[in-house]
């Protein structure tokens, strides 16, 4: 089973999110992830950038915490 990687970015203001989790998804290259977000809007960003670069988006929402998404590559 593949290892998991995080990356965390409740708390950043837009468009942070997106940009960061950008830069980490280059960073892996390939694999499985999980990124959290605490807004719908970064939610949407953030799956729109994944899956321009080719990985598939799961998104769960998790109540009063924002959103979980998975990615895979």
């Amino acid at each position: 089973m593949s290892e998991i990687k995080t990356f965390d970015a409740r708390g950043l203001s837009c468009p942070q999110p997106a940009l960061q989790a950008e830069k980490f998804l280059s960073q892996v290259g390939s694999g499985l992830v999980e990124i959290l977000v605490d807004t719908g809007t970064s939610r949407d960003n953030v799956a729109r950038l994944a899956r321009k670069a080719g990985w598939s988006v799961e998104i769960e929402t998790k109540p009063g915490e924002g959103f979980r998404l998975i990615l895979k590559k």
